[in-house]
């Protein structure tokens, strides 16, 4: 079976360092082409200043790989979808809710495949979690979601403008993990935003949600964390403690504790291949769905202005 032509579009931080990597790494893709206005590119490969040059004058694209800022994704991925190209969408999908429904809608009329891609679930602590929870019973959950902006996101102005998302574009991480994990729906009940004087996003946020079973969770974001960075779940159940800490990698249970490889972004070009190959779209909203809902309900609080 011939590989699957792909482009990559945006040659930001986690293009470079995940996605062309996980693609070298999988037989089922070829590296067709890559755009970028800001980036000269890869030796050896064709690349383009934008996507509308890319598919009038590249080489032929059977899928495209959106790792731009959500606030421009939805244009790329409809020229993507009219031209008949498969997309997978770098989190979050979309700025709003209602573009990526669009989109969606758009990829089931013309047949290709949509993928909404979580990379977080595909950590490895998270199947075996989501295994070991199916069948217990939920009392409580508490998410530290802490690390330090200045790090992870230098220079980004775009991620503080709205459908930037702030400290919800790490948060949603968590979030995934959380709707994926849990063996019931989950919806927000309170949220406070914490959004610096001189940005349009918040820095910090705290959410207290719960599952229709009544299960109460807490959630603590922060981008203001130094030192130690904390991406923690803990879940309290029936039968003991279940603790997820370095973002999903690592699984503690109640008779012991398991350190994986961890694979996220090889595992999700394995899951966007298997999709185009079976003629199927994986487009789930919920983590984006209760970001949503967090901007919705949640007060906000105006706090000390942050610079880079």
């Amino acid at each position: 079976m011939d590989p699957i032509r792909i482009a990559v579009v945006g040659l930001g931080k986690i293009a470079r360092d995940q996605h062309l990597p996980a693609i070298a790494g999988n037989a089922a893709f070829s590296l067709a082409a890559t755009v970028s206005p800001d980036d000269p590119g890869l030796d050896g490969i064709a690349h383009f200043a934008g996507l509308e040059e890319l598919l009038e004058h590249g080489p032929a694209i059977d899928a495209v790989s959106l790792c731009t800022p959500p606030q421009v994704r939805y244009d790329l991925a409809a020229l993507a979808l009219k031209r008949g190209a498969h997309v997978f969408l770098e989190k979050p999908p979309g700025a709003t809710l209602s573009e990526v429904v669009a989109l969606r809608e758009r990829a089931d009329k013309v047949g290709v495949s949509l993928f909404a891609a979580w990379h977080s679930r595909f950590a490895a602590g998270v199947a075996p979690a989501r295994a070991w929870l199916a069948e217990r019973r939920i009392d409580t959950v508490s998410i530290v979601w802490r690390e330090d902006v200045r790090v992870w996101h230098p220079g980004q102005a775009w991620i503080w403008e709205p459908g930037g998302l702030g400290v919800f574009d790490p948060g949603i991480n968590a979030l995934s993990i959380l709707t994926h994990i849990l063996p019931r729906p989950v919806f927000l009940k309170t949220a406070t935003l914490s959004i610096p004087e001189n940005r349009a996003a918040p820095i910090a946020a705290d959410l207290n949600l719960r599952d229709t079973a009544g299960a109460h969770i807490h959630m603590d974001l922060d981008w203001r964390q130094t030192g130690p960075q904390s991406w923690d779940i803990v879940v309290e159940t029936d039968a003991g403690t279940l603790k997820l800490s370095s973002g999903g990698a690592v699984l503690a249970l109640p008779n012991g504790t398991e350190h994986n490889e961890d694979l996220e972004y090889p595992g999700l070009y394995a899951r966007f291949a298997n999709l185009i190959r079976g003629g199927r779209s994986d487009v789930d909203l919920d983590p984006l769905r209760l970001v949503a809902d967090a901007f919705l309900r949640g007060k906000r609080e105006s706090v000390e202005p942050f610079h880079d």
